[in-house]
């Protein structure tokens, strides 16, 4: 019987111990609660302010794909009915994986763009003074980041975060990343940079910390005899690794896709293109009435030029305050992620160089729309009974439409065909928000003004010039409205010239 005994007090001890469990999960739950109630107060007392910052976006994203499955994983531990059917009922509305590394990619958009190092991201800096509430990236969220650039192939990009997230644990900042993780992805990474002396050196810190790591060992050596054997056919002595700590220009980011990239990306800050006073001089603003149109004649609209060749003329105070607002209500619902049409198959998909969702909006939806086609229509002189409907697009955190033509080129001829209204001949875009940093189409845009240029010369050949493109909003949304006028019944309203390029 006395071993009964000492079977309960067994007993009363795993007891304890269960309570404890209990009470630990119960203080992490609480923990948790109290961090996200303190964050969702600052986001819902003003969802579009607190969602114009790009840090905000992107760890809102990752929350609720990454960090809100931890917490279910642990409430699950002893599952709690209430809360894990709430749970089910809203987890098909949470962003996923591929959410979160959009996400991740438009911050690294934005800073490749923008020129940012990492840190601008991680603290509160006069660069980034637009910061709403506590908007800074922790280690684990830079850990984050630099794995989703890793995991992608982006080593240039999994540099630069690997090392803040290391320059931060370095500083003493609490996190459940290791700095053997840290290490492990970031002098692997270095190495596919080219960079073997300084992934040699991080592979030894690494060692240093964890000489039983899987890999670490293995990579040191491969690493050391690749040196070696690079400093023998190059006959070169060995140069230690660089004291520099690694940041923005240490190494040089591959090329893409985009043969413009750097001139698009100096022009989205900026730099670049600009016109000298000579040819300044030849720009005027006027009153345009559209040649005495009735609509026009007392309120005549302020026409600027913008640029000089191609012409591009923007108009103030195009739409009304209470106009933008209703398209902007109109649309919402009908958002969806904008597509590009495909040139070797003429299939609409999306694709990483137009970031943006967009809806298409008919006259008869509302007397707002006919107004504003009307409006178009009596400026421009061209009709719009055989434009496209009225494109609203929201361009968010990191939204963009890289370098491109609205016409349709000689190698895409079917582009348009199914409308049978010929090619895009000219392009009205209107600007609906101010946008705080970041999304211009190259010349700065202001809520309310639109501008207009021709795609197409009067002979119908793409005017190539018009190659143009929206950048990266930084902070903030950006809201514009477009409207895509064809060749079909503009044949009296803008006839051929005498020459290819009149």
């Amino acid at each position: 019987m006395t071993d009964l005994v000492f079977t309960e007090k067994e007993m009363v001890n795993s007891l304890r111990e269960y309570i404890k469990a209990e009470e630990s999960k119960l203080a992490a739950v609480k923990s948790w609660a109290n961090k996200l109630d303190s964050l969702t107060k600052t986001s819902t007392s003003d969802p579009e302010a607190y969602l114009a910052h790009p840090v905000n976006a992107y760890k809102l994203v990752k929350r609720l794909n990454t960090e809100w499955s931890e917490l279910e994983s642990l409430v699950l531990q002893n599952p709690s009915d209430g809360f894990i059917s709430n749970m089910t009922v809203h987890r098909q509305y949470f962003p996923d994986e591929e959410d979160e590394t959009g996400a991740a990619k438009a911050l690294m958009r934005l800073q490749d763009t923008y020129q940012l190092d990492s840190e601008v991201f991680t603290a509160s800096r006069d660069s980034m003074e637009q910061v709403v509430g506590n908007a800074r990236l922790t280690v684990d969220d830079c850990f984050g980041m630099g794995k989703t650039a890793y995991n992608e192939a982006d080593y240039y990009h999994a540099v630069l975060w690997m090392q803040q997230a290391l320059k931060q644990i370095d500083a003493g900042e609490e996190t459940e990343v290791t700095k053997a993780d840290i290490l492990d992805y970031l002098s692997y990474s270095v190495y596919q940079m080219g960079d073997l002396p300084r992934a040699i050196e991080l592979t030894r810190r690494l060692v240093a910390i964890d000489s039983s790591h899987q890999r670490a060992g293995g990579n040191l050596r491969y690493f050391e005899t690749l040196l070696s054997k690079q400093m023998n056919e190059q006959h070169q002595a060995f140069e230690p690794a660089s004291e520099e700590p690694i940041q923005l220009g240490t190494y040089t980011r591959p090329r893409d896709h985009l043969p413009e990239r750097e001139e698009y990306e100096a022009l989205c800050r900026g730099e670049g293109l600009q016109m000298n006073e000579a040819r300044r001089s030849h720009l005027f603003c006027r009153y345009q009435d559209g040649q005495r149109n009735p609509r026009l004649l007392l309120q005549p609209l302020m026409e600027e030029d913008e640029w000089d060749s191609p012409h591009i003329v923007r108009y103030i105070h195009f739409m009304s305050e209470q106009e933008i607002n209703k398209v902007k209500e109109l649309a919402k619902p009908r958002l969806a992620r904008a597509t590009v049409r495909d040139p070797k198959t003429g299939v609409l998909t999306t694709a990483q160089y137009r970031v943006s969702k967009s809806a298409w909006l008919e006259g008869e939806d509302d007397p707002v729309i006919a107004r504003v086609n009307q409006r178009i229509e009596d400026v421009t002189g061209l009709t719009v009974e055989t434009a496209e409907l009225l494109q609203v697009a929201n361009y968010g955190v990191g939204g963009q439409y890289e370098p491109h033509y609205d016409f349709s080129r000689k190698d895409e001829p079917d582009a348009f065909k199914r409308l049978g209204t010929g090619n895009r001949v000219a392009t009205m875009l209107n600007y609906m928000s101010d946008v705080e940093a970041g999304g211009a189409t190259v010349f700065p845009d202001f809520g309310g003004t639109a501008v207009f240029w021709y795609n197409l010369f009067k002979s119908g050949e793409g005017d190539y010039r018009t190659r143009h493109a929206a950048c990266p909003v930084l902070v903030g949304s950006k809201w514009v409205s477009n409207k895509w006028i064809h060749e079909r019944g503009q044949e009296f309203r803008r006839p051929c010239g005498l020459t290819e390029v009149d």
